[in-house]
């Protein structure tokens, strides 16, 4: 077993290389799984596929080989895959994480995971999650037990997928973003109808969009989000990419916030901490107008409602009545 012959296909020259087949990519990822390939070539199989640009058969066949390692997380019972890969550079606080509470208080269960070991404090995922009582389970017993309490979880990608962590880390040898970072959005461990993606180049939202279709995925919305992930800038139209009952989706969101123009991050202008503004000790309107629009979103994709005006109502009701006792 050897990733040569993956790497030669992409590597012949010019008018002889070619893109890797759907077969191809995923018994490429197979090897590597298998421990089979040498550091070197998985580094040049990853750059070459950076330097051509990697095509939706190739991320499907690499996410199969992936999701057939990760087995045991399929089947939770999960409404909404919401995955969380982004940079951080050059985003704010969490404020997704809001929304996905929100959606799993009206009864939708959701499924976050994710890596950004390079975030801490106001800024972490992970540790914003933990703050906010969000259970953090690295099985799929915990992750069962943690939806039916919570209807929510966060599951780090080291427990989901070893070996895409690996991948992942090769950023800091290679000196560069690789396809691994689309892979992983796209790996929806527990085979959620229905996900919501973010993405930080706009050229990926097609790029997801057709490789889900390959996998058979039926309800998905891509968005440019803050930072590259799934948050919605309230200011501002927002082109939704996807899938809606397996057919591709192309909309725009138009503005919910009227008030002055912000960037979701300004250094100089921080907004409150997420965990203040949930529990009511902080109030924010340009805050608040995220949240509620990155939920409106994703209600609207986990099909709470037929209609996005009617997603944006019921996610202004859900935040308003966020402390209420929903099962009385």
């Amino acid at each position: 077993m050897s990733l040569a012959p993956y790497v030669a296909a992409l590597g012949r020259g010019p008018g002889r290389s070619r893109s890797l087949t759907r077969v191809e990519a995923r018994a490429a990822m197979e090897v590597i799984l298998a421990g089979q390939a040498a550091p070197e070539a998985i580094g040049a199989l990853l750059m070459l596929l950076r330097f051509r640009g990697e095509t939706a058969p190739e991320i499907a066949g690499f996410v199969e080989a992936l999701s057939g390692h990760s087995a045991e997380w399929a089947g939770l019972p999960v409404a909404l895959d919401w995955p969380s890969y982004a940079a951080g550079r050059s985003r704010g606080a969490p404020y997704f994480l809001l929304s996905a509470l929100l959606l799993a208080r009206v009864g939708l269960p959701v499924m976050l995971h994710g890596w950004n070991a390079h975030l801490s404090g106001a800024n972490g995922v992970e540790d914003t999650a933990r703050r906010l009582s969000i259970p953090i389970v690295t099985e799929p017993g915990a992750a069962a037990r943690a939806l039916t309490e919570a209807g929510i979880f966060y599951a780090p990608l080291a427990a989901i997928s070893p070996a895409l962590l690996d991948l992942l880390k090769l950023r800091e040898v290679l000196g560069l973003r690789s396809c691994m970072n689309t892979v992983a959005r796209m790996l929806n461990p527990s085979g959620a109808a229905a996900s919501v993606q973010g993405v930080f180049h706009p050229s990926y939202r097609d790029l997801q969009t057709d490789a889900s279709a390959l996998l058979g995925r039926v309800d998905l919305t891509v968005i440019k989000g803050g930072g590259g992930e799934f948050e919605r800038h309230p200011g501002k139209p927002i082109e939704l990419f996807g899938l809606r009952d397996a057919q591709g989706l192309e909309a725009v969101a138009e503005p919910i916030w009227t008030g002055p123009s912000r960037r979701l991050h300004e250094p100089d202008a921080p907004l409150p901490d997420p965990v203040a503004l949930w529990s009511g000790q902080a109030a924010d309107p340009f805050a608040e107008a995220i949240v509620t629009g990155t939920a409106a979103l994703a209600l609207w994709t986990a099909r709470a409602v037929a209609t996005r005006a009617e997603s944006e109502a019921l996610a202004e009701t859900l935040w308003s009545e966020r402390h209420k006792d929903l099962a009385a």
